[in-house]
């Protein structure tokens, strides 16, 4: 399989890799021309075998819907274009019609597994048209971890199904980390706890909280105990304010994803250990930037 994969930063870079790895040819396009195969997107279709698949993988909002115009006018009928990237849903439908005006088929995907997806391999979560979805598999089954399918990727339903789903997900993430981050906050306070970093390591095994945040938790620890170099300033990209609006918009209680995502809000006003952590767990899972301590 050969396939078209429009940009190559934190998250594409290494699903390009690990596409290939899995034996799918991939050519890959990015403004940035140490990363970039080709030129430019006339170059990338022009290298691709009919009917082509081509995996948008840019910032959602204005670029992904300029990368899918430049697509709809560029592809043919029976061309498929992924967008993997963190559209908003309701995006996707427009993106979806957009498209199926010219005969092109559109997949929305949703993408977890950050920095560590080409190690680790990615869960997915995909909608559209069951044919358009199969006809994808071979990738998805590339980029998702071994073992049974149904562990790390599930055809999630219609148009929007895949980025709802990462959405949610993305909305729950909120909730764990403020609460791990607020545990550590409680544990770094009190004075009888003299070995704060292995209190976390005694819960990575055979404990309910485990899990792979706590994991990098224990991890962000290590490398700078007390979080000295952070700043407590974290930023939100969008999923949980789109949560938190679905949630109200659907009359359904969501007050742990809420709170985490005022958390955030407060964190850019006053000086928080537990935010401290927040923005060292965005660091550790996805590459998201920190800013220094001052």
């Amino acid at each position: 399989m050969h396939i078209g994969l429009i940009g190559l930063g934190k998250m594409g870079f290494n699903m390009r890799e690990r596409l290939r790895l899995g034996g799918v040819e991939v050519t890959g396009y990015d403004r940035n021309p140490d990363v970039t195969d080709v030129a430019s997107i006339d170059d990338l279709i022009a290298s691709l075998p009919a009917p082509r698949t081509v995996w948008v993988m840019v910032p959602a909002g204005e670029i992904t819907d300029r990368v899918i115009g430049e697509l709809g006018e560029r592809l043919s009928a029976g061309d498929l274009v992924i967008d993997g990237g963190n559209s908003r849903f309701t995006e996707d439908q427009r993106h979806a019609a957009q498209l199926a005006a010219k005969g092109i088929r559109f997949v929305d995907c949703g993408v977890s597994g950050g920095v560590w997806g080409l190690q680790n391999g990615y869960g997915l979560m995909a909608g559209g048209d069951a044919a358009d979805v199969e006809r994808a598999m071979p990738l998805f089954d590339a980029l998702r971890p071994g073992g049974d399918r149904a562990d790390s990727f599930v055809h999630a339903g219609a148009t929007g199904a895949g980025h709802y789903a990462k959405m949610v997900h993305n909305g729950i993430e909120y909730g764990l980390m403020q609460s791990y981050a607020e545990g550590y906050q409680l544990l770094a306070s009190k004075d009888i706890i003299t070995d704060l970093p292995g209190t976390f390591r005694a819960w990575q095994k055979g404990t309910v909280v485990r899990s792979w945040l706590l994991d990098l938790l224990v991890k962000a620890l290590e490398e700078d105990p007390g979080l000295a170099n952070i700043d407590d300033y974290v930023e939100d990209s969008g999923e949980g304010r789109w949560t938190v609006e679905a949630a109200i918009a659907n009359a359904i209680p969501a007050p742990a994803i809420t709170a985490a995502l005022f958390a955030r809000f407060e964190s850019r006003e006053d000086s928080s250990p537990a935010m401290k952590m927040v923005s060292a767990l965005r660091h550790q899972f996805g590459g998201h930037a920190t800013r220094p301590a001052t």
